[in-house]
């Protein structure tokens, strides 16, 4: 374990100090210019940064303080389970407005519980003021053999984890000015990044992985894209939350679920008595002659895809 250092004087190292002795055991070595992180041999350092912006990624209104932090150190941590990466540590980059200065320290209590819930700490960051609260997570992690994208190969059979849909249904919900059903308000705000299902699933033979943040359409796409492969996915096989429309589900983003290929059939009994989530087969992976394409089939019949998120859009 790394020593803390001593800050110095003055507003910004008071704020730091304070989230410090908030975040307790789960913040260390803090105080340096950079985090020092020592990997085990033969690991590769599997590294992500994933930003959260007031206004484009959640609306005040819509969620806690504490939800805000969670939610924001939990998409980060999310590619680390794409990757089926062990976490080594959590930087954050905190914009915080005069707006949200008294919640800061709630915020950081979400992210205290991100951080416990993959069981790595906090090992430095930044904090400045700005304009609209904005997150920046950078996660560290560790893998022997991280999945990628690209491992997808014909022959292989494509999984999904969990049910899809909830996030979406709550999002259209809130835009609407409603009460979302409270399960979908809990996955909205509370997603769980499938870090230990991504290592039981490397284990049993996951060729490629991608975690569902762009919605299930638009991930697949990038998956058979990496991988230079077709996916061919049977719609009526996706499962969904009940009360979800379908073909919406399929572009829900910020699922947070995750995608797999494999060689062989993976036991998915023994996934859900584990987890306590299922896991469900939905498609193929098939040669490609064009560089690598999705193809959804609902009754038999090729249905057009439905659009994913688009940051640009």
């Amino acid at each position: 374990m790394i020593d803390d250092l001593a800050l110095g004087p003055g507003r910004e190292f008071e704020a730091i100090r304070a989230i410090v002795e908030r975040l307790g055991a789960r913040a260390r070595g803090i105080g340096d210019d950079a985090a020092i992180v020592k990997m085990p041999r033969g690991d590769s350092l599997v590294v992500s940064v994933d930003s959260a912006i007031e206004g484009r990624h959640f609306r005040r209104h819509w969620l806690s303080p504490r939800d805000v932090g969670y939610r924001s150190v939990a998409a980060a941590l999310s590619d680390l389970a794409a990757m089926a990466a062990r976490p080594l540590g959590v930087l954050l980059a905190l914009g915080v407005p005069g707006s949200w200065r008294d919640s800061l320290l709630d915020i950081a209590d979400g992210i205290a519980e991100a951080v416990d819930a993959a069981r790595t700490v906090i090992v430095g960051g930044n904090l400045t003021d700005a304009g609209e609260l904005s997150i920046t997570t950078t996660v560290l992690g560790s893998a022997y053999a991280p999945l990628t994208r690209a491992g997808a190969r014909p022959g292989d059979r494509v999984y999904v984890t969990g049910r899809l849909g909830g996030p979406g249904s709550a999002l259209a919900a809130l835009d609407a000015g409603g009460a979302p059903p409270p399960d979908a308000y809990r996955r909205f705000a509370r997603p769980e990044p499938r870090l230990t299902e991504a290592d039981w699933l490397a284990d049993r033979g996951a060729t490629a992985a991608i975690d569902i943040s762009d919605g299930l359409t638009a991930d697949l796409a990038h998956l058979a894209a990496a991988s230079k492969a077709t996916i061919t996915v049977d719609v009526e096989r996706v499962p969904i939350m009940s009360y979800a429309e379908r073909m919406a589900a399929l572009s829900s983003g910020e699922e947070y679920e995750l995608i797999v290929t494999a060689a062989g059939l993976i036991d998915a009994a023994e996934f859900e008595r584990r987890f306590a989530l299922p896991l469900t087969e939905v498609g193929v992976v098939s040669h490609s002659a064009d560089g690598g394409q999705l193809v959804l089939r609902r009754n038999g019949e090729r249905v057009e895809a439905p659009r994913g998120h688009d940051h640009f859009a």
